[in-house]
């Protein structure tokens, strides 16, 4: 009841009232049936409103973050550094260094992906995210 605003019921008690849930609408079974109609409509009513509400919350979260963020912009042939992270074998301990390469941007994808290569030409097959990459200036 605190849930729904009303006495739960199953579904199945939308076509087969049981007695307790007319005993206690003290209605006939046409009446109930009736209500009970109407109610789940208005159920899906309320569920279309709460959807819309979650999108424009995720949409109004979305825009305040999305403003404190700067895109970085990479072109072809930049160089780059990629960051190593703590699940590679690169990765030996605390005084490793977090930073490997130099690397080529070989193609930029959406969404803010690159394809890197070597330098003596060797394309890695995977894209990373810009994120993961910094300028390397020489």
């Amino acid at each position: 009841m605190l849930v729904y605003g009303s006495e739960a019921v199953i579904p199945a008690e939308v076509e087969i009232p049981s007695l307790r849930v007319i005993q206690e609408a003290e209605l006939d079974d046409a009446e109930w049936v009736k209500s009970r109609y109407e109610q789940l409509a208005l159920i899906d009513g309320k569920r279309m409103n709460v959807v819309c509400h979650g999108q424009l919350y995720q949409n109004r979260m979305s825009r305040a973050f999305n403003k404190r963020v700067k895109p970085r912009k990479f072109a072809l042939g930049q160089l780059v550094l990629k960051k190593i992270f703590p699940h590679q074998d690169e990765a030996k301990g605390k005084f490793s260094p977090n930073w490997q390469g130099s690397y080529m941007v070989h193609r930029v994808l959406t969404g803010g992906a690159l394809i890197l290569t070597e330098m003596y030409g060797e394309v890695w097959p995977k894209p990373i995210n810009a994120d993961a990459v910094k300028r390397y200036y020489i």
